[in-house]
């Protein structure tokens, strides 16, 4: 890159009455940021909009509703792209990067320990008792998703068929994810041209009409040089992202060997961050089928059991990956049986490095062309049909997790089902759908059920 892309400097001129912000004074709001990122991303894009916009006012509400359009439209986490937009908005590239950084990090480190608590301590009768009333939680919260995107997506027959379409395509004809995210995209542009209307979904945040004082960003602030589209500055940044997944890649696959599980990790987890359109619950299915069923670097339990954790820990729920990669690494001892935990931490650490980097690649590739064209917001119509069809594919795995739980023989018999799991699980998604409770609340709730049944007498 050019060294003027890549050197923090000042956001573009300040109106009167906003105070510019230092390069230094951002990186300190992005720490603290990756600490309190909970709730998901309907939560972590409150408390963004929130800090902000209302509080600290680093930028209005038009601009910050531009970047959360374009972060919808993209493969990834929403909030964490949504983040390190706003960072490379005020600081350049740098200021980017340690935005979506530090939104990440804390999470990695935190989810780390506890995959090491989970696969040391995962035996103990009290931690299995906690874990045992978090899974049907866990089905519960996965429903309330599908429930959540539905109600905000799902406004004409054509998108409820669409959403039908996608379940029966992935739950009994068992087609690939990609396959029915690519024919969901299809679908959206070519009804886009036939009949637009029924493709046009509102974001369902803020109206951004809303006026709360002067801002260092406004809508009429000039635009800063680093922000105009240049093909030299887009080849760099390609070319760097290119350069960052190649070596490690070429390295693990020249000294490892292709089939290796380092090797494939990278790979596996390189395609499923092109697939993430509408959140983590929408790529979950993916890594379903690819890490469990295909791969067996973990069971569905264990997976169920990674997504609790993950729902409990700041940052993205995608990070549900890096449990992923500890427990498969931990699993097949691959540095050795005296370094198992090492071997998890890296396998944590590279599918994190190759789930997030085209994140980064998205927002500071894109960023001057969103900007250049603020007024002319498009391809809504294939994200519409590709939220839509991710209704369904949730669904379908809210019925997996529940199956699991339900009937951990696999029978599938009513005899047979494990009625104190069931029972969680009615009351979970009784709490999440009528009672409005936060996940964080349920998870509580259902790991206290859990654990007070392990001193139920036999």
């Amino acid at each position: 890159m050019t060294p003027s892309s890549v050197t923090p400097s000042p956001p573009a001129p300040a109106p009167a009455g906003a105070a510019a912000v230092s390069f230094w004074q951002a990186l300190g709001f992005w720490w603290r940021l990756g600490f309190i990122s909970f709730g998901g991303p309907a939560g972590q894009i409150a408390i963004l909009h929130e800090e902000l916009v209302v509080r600290r006012r680093w930028l209005s509400e038009r601009r910050f509703l531009h970047a959360l359009n374009y972060c919808m439209v993209l493969p990834g986490p929403e909030a964490q792209q949504l983040a390190t937009y706003i960072g490379w908005l005020m600081h350049r590239t740098w200021g980017g990067i340690a935005a979506g950084v530090l939104f990440v990090l804390p999470s990695l480190a935190i989810l780390i320990g506890l995959s090491w608590v989970y696969v040391a301590f995962g035996h103990l009768g009290w931690v299995a008792g906690v874990f045992y009333g978090i899974k049907p939680a866990v089905a519960a919260i996965v429903l309330q998703a599908a429930h959540r995107i539905g109600s905000r997506t799902l406004r004409n027959r054509l998108l409820w068929a669409l959403a039908a379409a996608s379940f029966v395509g992935i739950a009994w004809l068992k087609l690939p994810f990609p396959l029915i995210l690519a024919c969901a995209a299809v679908t959206g542009a070519v009804g886009s041209r036939i009949a637009p209307t029924l493709f046009m979904v509102g974001s369902g945040h803020a109206s951004a009409d809303t006026e709360l004082g002067p801002t260092v960003i406004d809508d009429h602030a000039p635009r800063a040089p680093h922000t105009v589209f240049r093909w030299s500055r887009l080849l760099a940044v390609v070319g760097v992202s290119l350069g960052l997944w190649l070596l490690p890649m070429a390295w693990m696959a020249l000294q490892l060997g292709w089939a290796h599980t380092y090797t494939q990790m990278g790979w596996f987890f390189t395609k499923a961050a092109w697939m993430t359109f509408g959140g983590a619950y929408a790529v979950l299915p993916y890594v379903v089928q690819g890490a469990v069923e295909h791969f067996h670097w973990l069971s569905a339990t264990q997976m169920m059991d990674g997504l609790a954790l993950g729902e409990t820990t700041p940052g993205p729920l995608i990070m549900v990956v890096a449990f992923v990669g500890f427990v498969g690494a931990h699993a097949q001892a691959l540095l050795g049986p005296d370094s198992a935990v090492l071997a998890g931490a890296l396998g944590a650490a590279l599918v994190t490095w190759f789930t997030f980097l085209p994140s980064f690649l998205f927002i500071l590739a894109g960023g001057p062309l969103v900007e250049s064209s603020r007024h002319e917001l498009r391809l809504t119509a294939p994200l519409t049909a590709i939220t839509a069809a991710v209704v369904g594919v949730i669904l379908n795995l809210a019925l997996f997790f529940a199956g699991h739980v339900l009937w951990p023989q696999g029978s599938g018999h009513l005899a047979d089902m494990d009625l104190a799991a069931a029972a969680i699980a009615l009351t979970s998604a009784v709490a999440l759908l009528r009672y409005q409770r936060s996940v964080m609340q349920v998870i509580a709730g259902a790991a206290l059920a859990g654990w007070l049944l392990t001193l139920w007498p036999a």
